[in-house]
C-alpha cells in the first residue's frame, strides 16, 4: 500500500513538506504522483491539500483523505471525491496558537485604533486618539471550533469582553455563548469587533451581506479569517463607505491572490493580508497526518473526521 502526495504545492512548499512527512512516516511509501505507482501497488491513503480537479478519481483502494489544511470546503466541492471515503481535516494546536495570534492582533489593532495610526503616517499627521480600554471592547468570535475556541480564549485572557456564537449549541468555560439564527443578530448587535471562524458552507456563504452588516453596531469592525465566500464584497464597500462599519481585516478573500486591481488593496479602511493568519506548519502537521495513518493502519478510529452533512 502507498500514500499519495495529491496538492498544488509548489517547488519550495514541497521541498518543505517532503522531508517532514518522510521523517513522520518512515515504514510508508510516498508517492509525490501516481505515475510512481509500481505494478499491481495500490494507494489506500491520500494526503491532501487544494488537489487538482479529479486528482482522487480512479482510487479503488482509497481509504482515507487526509487534509493537510483546516478547511474542506474545496475538497467537498469536487464531486469527483469519493463520497465514500472518510475524510479528515487538519486540526493542529499549532495552527490554533498561530490563528489566535493573529485575533488578537487584529482586536487589539481595532481597540487602540493603530489602524487610523498607520493611516496618519502616511499623511504626516500627528494627532492622538482616544485610548478604550480592553475590558471595554466587546469581541464576538463567530465559529467555535478548535480554532473558535482558542481565539475567544486567547482574547478573553487579555481582558477583552468576549462572546462565541456557533451554529449549534457550544460551551467554551469563561465565555458567554450564544446559537442560532435568532441569536446572531444579537451577538452581531452587541459586538465592537466581529471575528468570523466559521467554517464555509451553504449556509454560512454570503453570510457577511447588507443585512447582516446592519445588524452590527454601528462602527464597528470585521475581522475576517475563516474564507473569502463568507463576505458579499460590494455589501463590504458599502457598509463601509456609509460608516457602518469602520475596519475590516481581510485574510481571506473569494479570488487569490487578490487582483491587483482590486479595490480592498487601496481601500483606507481595509487591511489585507495574503492568507497568512495560520499558516499549516509542516513539521507540527507532518506528525498529525503520521497519527492518523497508524490508527487507520491499526483498525483505530480516525481524529478530526469530516461530518459531510454538515460540511465541515
Amino acid at each position: 500500500m502507498a500514500i499519495l502526495l495529491a496538492t498544488n504545492f509548489d517547488a519550495a512548499e514541497l521541498a518543505a513538506w517532503w522531508p517532514e512527512l518522510q521523517r513522520a512516516l518512515p515504514g510508508e511509501r510516498l508517492l509525490r504522483d501516481r505515475s510512481e505507482l509500481a505494478a499491481g501497488e495500490s494507494i489506500d491513503i491520500a494526503l491532501v491539500a487544494n488537489p487538482p480537479p479529479a486528482a482522487l478519481a480512479g482510487l479503488p483502494g482509497l481509504r482515507l483523505i487526509q487534509s493537510l489544511w483546516a478547511g474542506v470546503d474545496k475538497l467537498l466541492g469536487d464531486s469527483s471525491v469519493p463520497i465514500d471515503v472518510p475524510i479528515a481535516r487538519m486540526v493542529d494546536p499549532a495552527m490554533n496558537e498561530a490563528m489566535a495570534e493573529t485575533a488578537l492582533w487584529g482586536v487589539l489593532s481595532v481597540q487602540r485604533e493603530f489602524f487610523a495610526y498607520a493611516r496618519q503616517q502616511r499623511e504626516s499627521a500627528w494627532r492622538q486618539l482616544p485610548q478604550r480600554r480592553a475590558d471595554e471592547t466587546a469581541v464576538a468570535v463567530l465559529g467555535l471550533g478548535q480554532m473558535g475556541r482558542t481565539c475567544a480564549l486567547r482574547l478573553a485572557g487579555n481582558g477583552y469582553r468576549v462572546t462565541g456564537w456557533s451554529r449549534r449549541e457550544t460551551k467554551v468555560a469563561g465565555i458567554d455563548t450564544f446559537a442560532g439564527e435568532a441569536a446572531l443578530v444579537q451577538v452581531l448587535g452587541a459586538a465592537d469587533v466581529v471575528v468570523n471562524l466559521l467554517p464555509l458552507t451553504d449556509a454560512t456563504r454570503g453570510l457577511f451581506n447588507a443585512q447582516t452588516f446592519a445588524q452590527m453596531r454601528r462602527g464597528s469592525a470585521l475581522v475576517n479569517l475563516a474564507r473569502g465566500a463568507h463576505i458579499v464584497e460590494a455589501d463590504l464597500l458599502g457598509a463601509l463607505a456609509s460608516g457602518q462599519l469602520a475596519h475590516a481585516v481581510l485574510d481571506v478573500f473569494e479570488n487569490e491572490p487578490l487582483p491587483a486591481v482590486h479595490p480592498f488593496w487601496s481601500h483606507p479602511c481595509i487591511t489585507v493580508l495574503p492568507h497568512v493568519a495560520a499558516l499549516t506548519d509542516p513539521r507540527s502537521a507532518a506528525r498529525i497526518v503520521a497519527q492518523n495513518v497508524l490508527a487507520m493502519r491499526e483498525g483505530r478510529a480516525i481524529e478530526n473526521l469530516v461530518d459531510r452533512s454538515r460540511g465541515y
